[in-house]
């Protein structure tokens, strides 16, 4: 196989390949790029973890047709230090890789093709399309709070639904919960295009989080093709497919689990509740050898919010003005997973509904800046205070 790319476009393909590559560093197919070269000037390059893979074209000049695996890591270093225009890439009968660019010459250990793990099937019959920037929007508000290692499998990933013209988002885990919803232009591509959309899925942890960078958010033209079969998704940016095995099981009935009938509202900007926060973390987030981290105390006392943390290296206090309905309250959170919630939220001016010391809050958008085709809740358990 012998191949010929311009350096700058292998260089900018090969960097989205990488999220479809296990993180270890030996030669083996799920650490390399399938290249396969097919005359007179096509070269597909796949990356699959047996998880979540990436596919995509690269113009090439083809000398010889073929195809073979490249460790994915030591290619892309080795071609970003080059400094050629051309890259020219040959792997021989003995499985050596050459790659030459101006007067520098690397080499290194390729596999056949054949080896590269059977990848799942890139065609449905039913998918949609969203806006790119829509769906990156919608990831990060939810995405904070996706389960990591959960014994609920379903936990770990990102719930997503389409009915009609409404997307959905929502994570989940067992301290924090995340629920977008909008109204948007979304596409039935389905062949069976006449019949509404009702697709719901779970993408696991790790795709999603390759998924929100390839993302394009500032060309409100851009696309998100989005197709399913029974056990993997398919997302389509561009040239570009994005490919992962989705979760199996059914979603937790998130609607059950938040509260709705708070006996609290507290109203505050958003950005001067994070600041003081902030500056509680530097108390409540401090790394001494042998002390425990500590949480966050809010205490709702007429028109004010006062925030206080203390451990055994200081203490920190910090007083907000509020609007506030209901009775006083003393609460307490973990610092890091209010401000998280706190800064997914897209709204400058919030609403914290809560009851008691131990029961969940929600953390939405005052009624003010509440708008019709979009909704965003966060809840969020507080932590029992010591005495």
């Amino acid at each position: 196989m012998k191949l010929i790319f311009k350096r700058e476009e292998i260089c900018e393909a090969v960097t989205p390949l990488l999220c479809g590559v296990s993180s270890k560093v030996t030669l083996s197919a799920i650490d390399g790029i399938l290249i396969e070269a097919k005359a007179p000037n096509k070269c597909v390059m796949t990356t699959y973890d047996m998880e979540k893979g990436m596919r995509l074209s690269v113009e090439a000049d083809v000398v010889e047709e073929g195809s073979a695996i490249i460790n994915a890591t030591k290619f892309m270093h080795t071609i970003r230090a080059m400094s050629g225009h051309d890259i020219v890439l040959t792997v021989d009968d003995k499985l050596c890789a050459t790659i030459v660019s101006g007067k520098s010459t690397h080499t290194m250990s390729a596999l056949p093709g054949s080896d590269f793990p059977d990848i799942p099937r890139l065609t449905s019959p039913r998918g949609f399309t969203v806006s790119q920037k829509v769906m990156k929007g919608m990831m990060a508000k939810c995405m904070y709070a996706m389960g990591v290692n959960d014994q609920r499998p379903i936990l770990n990933g990102l719930y997503g639904m389409v009915k009609g013209d409404t997307l959905t988002t929502v994570s989940c885990d067992s301290f924090k919960m995340a629920v977008c919803s909008s109204k948007t232009d979304v596409e039935n591509v389905s062949e069976d295009a006449e019949t509404e959309l009702n697709f719901k899925f779970i993408v696991p942890n790790k795709s999603v989080n390759e998924l929100y960078k390839l993302l394009d958010d500032k060309d409100d033209e851009a696309r998100l093709g989005i197709y399913l079969n029974k056990k993997n998704m398919i997302f389509s940016l561009d040239d570009k497919l994005f490919f992962t095995r989705i979760i199996d099981g059914e979603y937790i009935d998130y609607n059950r689990i938040v509260i709705r009938n708070h006996r609290i509202a507290v109203y505050a900007d958003r950005e001067q509740l994070i600041r003081a926060l902030e500056r509680a973390a530097l108390i409540t987030e401090e790394k001494v050898v042998g002390s425990v981290r500590s949480h966050v105390r809010l205490e709702v006392e007429g028109n004010l919010l006062k925030v206080m943390a203390n451990s055994s290296i200081g203490s920190s206090y910090d007083e907000i003005p509020i609007g506030h309905e209901g009775d006083d309250l003393v609460i307490a959170f973990q610092n890091r997973y209010l401000m998280d919630s706190l800064r997914a939220c897209s709204a400058e001016r919030i609403r914290i509904s809560m009851s008691t010391a131990l029961t969940s809050i929600n953390i939405e958008p005052a009624m003010d800046e509440d708008a019709g085709d979009e909704s965003e809740l966060f809840m969020l358990l507080p932590v029992r205070m010591k005495e």
